[in-house]
């Protein structure tokens, strides 16, 4: 009887290992995937912010 408590402890200990060993690893990849999203978004705020070079695409002639 005292073994089949002891593995009944040993199993729910193991699973309640998992359940935390994938909760770290999914607040990791939650920070990894915020910090992803601001480095692209960084990117793109000096991409918008560059000055045009040259003229080209400065005028725009319409006839109509």
């Amino acid at each position: 009887m005292s073994q089949s408590v002891g593995a009944l402890a040993t199993a729910q200990s193991f699973e309640i290992l998992g359940a935390v060993m994938a909760k770290k690893q999914q607040n990791q990849q939650a920070q990894m995937t915020t910090m992803l999203v601001q480095s692209a978004m960084q990117t793109v705020e000096q991409t918008s912010a560059a000055s045009p070079v040259g003229n080209i695409g400065q005028n725009i002639n319409i006839s109509v």
